[in-house]
């Protein structure tokens, strides 16, 4: 790769586009001086002169002007390269104390081992661990400011915890340490906006929770983003996720969180729009905190789209191998029927459904799809299981069966969502690492092929599910040794490195994290990632908000791996 003094070089100083301002407005001023000369002086005069002397000057001017902005400026590149300076140990007992004072109760401040170890590490993931000195647990957006400005006063990081869910170590602590801010006491739900379709409420609170809280109070609307059984919205909406509904419903990008009302590193309290459906009012700030992994902001209040639940039923159905069945699924999708959800199994997750025991069924160890269907009635639910039925017959699909009870459903999906769980039976006293990859959906077929057969080539026992209507696929890769974790890592490198060549993302709904930041140079380019640094230093310029994550550090552009 290029060596980073090579893209500093590229990148234009702070000052260039004030001299060039500068420049241009001497240039004006000399004209303009010019014209009025002209008209002033009588035609006989030496009036000739005034031009090429003013034109002169203007050029030198201009000359100078140019020169300076060539130079780089030692302040704005001493800017862009100066590490944030963090406060010493000393500081940060110092602003615990503070804390404990501001708050006065052990339920919120904590130093306890037990809470650090939980917050600073996961069992979801195997990227580093780092702990965080203090946790905190905020009830309010008032706690949150108080918490940010004793983090501003002592130079002290502070690191967001929602779920703790995310697989790719976004809540890990700083090299420092540093305080982490739980919000899991901000679990409520504030307003149900029936007529509306939306919900008011905390970042605490699960998206499971707002489902079943909706249903228990007879509003025939939903929330239909789900990922991990513990996520909650404020997690969800800052690793921009997704999950099995995507293909109908998209993902938290899209225009599922209206606002958010927002803690920013200076402490300032912003609600980032109103909440009407849509709005043409500017930037869109809602979606500049929407994966930016508490980076730029720590959410306290957000406001959701809900939908109407609609009646639905599953379906599985087998194939010869994977290119077939996700060929059929690419066919499925254009054809523009009622799909909620189209999930490809692979043969090997298959048998891990047989071998883990929880299932009332024994299924074909074959590459399968199982299939979510959507409509307004059963006619319209049964139409769409018709056309699919021959579709994919027509790519050598067999076994097609649709669940005939509400029961049925529920014991064929529950199947499909206990993909971690059965795919650890392949392998006895194994460990797995979950990660993600993304494609425009015509490549998944390719991606998918290759991906199998590498990590068959090096031998490494796993599952391949994906979300297979948007070109998303997941692999649970088992190892039971650290020599096999480190053939599983380099197995995750190359899975990414082919996405992206694939024109793809390393990570569909996962985030960034530790763990996948190195690749975003090669994925968004160099200027990209530059601006996304700009805004980062614009809105945190004391660099104390989740330092380490999503942002590359410029030495992974010399060393991707």
């Amino acid at each position: 790769m290029f060596p980073a003094s090579c893209f500093q070089r590229l990148r234009p100083s702070n000052g260039l586009w004030t001299n060039l301002a500068r420049s241009r407005s001497i240039k004006q001023h000399a004209l303009t001086f010019s014209r009025r000369q002209s008209s002033s002086v009588p035609f006989k005069s030496t009036r000739s002169w005034s031009p090429i002397i003013i034109g002169s000057i203007a050029s030198g001017l201009i000359g100078y002007s140019l020169s300076a902005f060539r130079k780089p400026s030692p302040t704005s590149e001493a800017l862009e390269e100066t590490e944030p300076k963090y406060g010493t140990p000393k500081d940060f007992e110092q602003a615990i104390k503070e804390l404990r004072a501001l708050f006065d109760s052990d339920d919120i401040v904590s130093t306890h081992s037990e809470d650090l170890r939980i917050h600073g590490y996961s069992e979801n993931d195997y990227h580093p661990s780092a702990l965080h000195t203090v946790i905190v647990y905020p009830r309010s957006t008032e706690d949150v400011v108080k918490i940010v400005k004793t983090a501003i006063k002592y130079r002290m990081p502070i690191t967001p915890f929602s779920g703790g869910t995310c697989l790719e170590g976004s809540f890990r602590g700083s090299s420092v340490g540093g305080i982490c801010v739980d919000m899991s006491g901000m679990n409520k739900i504030i307003e149900i906006h029936e007529a509306d379709s939306d919900l008011v409420c905390q970042p605490g609170v699960g998206w499971m929770e707002i489902n079943e809280t909706l249903q228990k109070k007879g509003i025939p609307l939903f929330f239909p983003l789900d990922p991990g059984p513990g996520a909650t919205i404020g997690g969800m909406m800052s690793t921009g996720c997704s999950g099995t509904n995507a293909v109908r419903y998209g993902t938290a990008k899209g225009e599922w969180f209206l606002n958010a009302t927002v803690v920013l590193p200076s402490g300032e309290v912003i609600k980032t729009r109103q909440r009407a459906r849509k709005s043409a009012a500017g930037f869109d700030t809602t979606k500049l905190f929407i994966g930016a992994e508490g980076t730029l902001g720590i959410i306290t209040e957000v406001t959701i789209r809900l939908a109407p639940v609609l009646p639905t039923t599953v379906a599985v159905v087998h194939f010869p191998d994977v290119r077939h069945a996700t060929e059929a699924a690419i066919d499925v999708m254009n054809r523009g029927v009622g799909i909620q959800c189209i999930e490809l199994c692979d043969s090997e997750f298959m048998r891990s459904i047989n071998l883990f025991g929880a299932s009332q069924r024994k299924y074909p160890e074959q590459d399968s799809l199982f299939l979510k269907f959507q409509g307004p009635t059963s006619a319209s639910i049964a139409e769409t299981a018709k056309i699919v039925k021959e579709i994919v017959q027509k790519h050598g699909g067999t076994g097609f069966e649709l669940a005939r009870s509400e029961k049925a459903a529920h014991d064929l999906w529950t199947d499909r969502k206990n993909a971690l769980y059965s795919g650890l039976a392949l392998l006895e006293g194994s460990r797995g690492w979950s990660t993600d990859v993304c494609v425009p959906i015509s490549k998944l077929p390719q991606l998918v092929y290759e991906t199998k057969k590498d990590l068959q080539q090096l031998g490494i026992v796993s599952i391949v599910i994906g979300h297979v209507g948007d070109g998303n696929f997941h692999t649970l890769l088992l190892f039971r040794n650290d020599k096999e974790l480190e053939i599983v890592r380099e197995a995750v490198h190359r899975m990414v490195e082919r996405a992206i060549k694939l024109e793809g993302t390393c990570t569909g709904e996962h985030g960034v994290g530790i763990g996948k930041r190195e690749y975003l140079y090669e994925e968004l380019g160099e200027g990209t990632v530059e601006l996304m640094r700009s805004v980062k230093r614009t809105i945190d310029p004391l660099g104390l908000f989740n330092p380490g994550k999503l942002y590359p550090d410029r030495i992974d552009k010399k060393s991707k791996h």
